[in-house]
């Protein structure tokens, strides 16, 4: 357990490496779901307009897993041989304790307003800290290049900030882009804000991402053929 927690704890810190990732076993994995899974009841706790399985956490749980794959399919055709799904699985249930930082009930103790603007800061503080961690994984266990880099981290971000926007999951975004009336407020409006202004910044940016990907990939594929010729003649 102590050293489950030991690379747990450079994953938060931002100091894993490749002896990290070599090491993640079957029980990181459970861990990480274990934290998942508490962090899952924790974001919903106390938010009424949820449905009573993302209460109980089983749909963080889920969506771990969805994620995970979707991830895997990205990074796969650039790295191959050197990431699997199931220590990609491991490193992304890993990262999520940070979202304990959503059960802060900020609307017990501050008004309307400034439980949105809290959140909204936490929302941010989450998704940068998320990022940083994809970052640090993309860059410590393979040698994808700058440019590559940039473009793995960012068009999986893309892809999921416009599916959140398109699911609705509570059903605030579209409302937002209506105006919302005062009584429909909460102080989770303002993390949807965030949300919206993202959706039409990833959009914007997909086909140039995707473009990019494309090209990469491409590339691997006529080097590594060109390179198997060689080797034949």
């Amino acid at each position: 357990m102590t050293t489950i927690l030991r690379t747990a704890w450079r994953v938060l810190t931002l100091r894993f490496d490749e002896e990290d990732h070599r090491s993640l076993g079957w029980g990181h994995l459970a861990f990480g779901l274990a934290c998942t899974w508490i962090v899952g009841m924790g974001r919903y706790w106390d938010n009424p307009r949820v449905e009573w399985l993302q209460k109980l956490g089983v749909g963080s749980v889920a969506y771990v897993f969805v994620l995970s794959a979707f991830l895997w399919l990205i990074v796969w055709p650039l790295l191959r041989e050197r990431v699997s799904f199931r220590r990609l699985l491991t490193y992304v249930t890993l990262t999520a304790p940070p979202a304990i930082l959503y059960a802060i009930p900020v609307e017990r103790f501050m008004s309307l307003d400034d439980a949105i603007a809290a959140n909204t800061w936490l929302l941010g503080i989450v998704a940068a800290w998320r990022v940083a961690m994809w970052v640090v994984y993309l860059a410590r266990i393979g040698d994808l290049g700058v440019w590559r880099l940039i473009v793995v981290m960012l068009l999986p971000l893309c892809l999921i900030v416009a599916a959140l926007a398109a699911l609705n999951l509570e059903q605030v975004v579209f409302r937002i882009m209506a105006g919302v009336e005062e009584h429909e407020r909460s102080p989770a409006d303002g993390a949807y804000l965030v949300l919206l202004i993202l959706t039409y910044l990833a959009v914007y940016a997909f086909p140039v991402l995707a473009a990019a990907y494309l090209w990469f990939v491409g590339r691997d594929v006529w080097q590594r053929r060109r390179a198997k010729r060689s080797s034949e003649e």
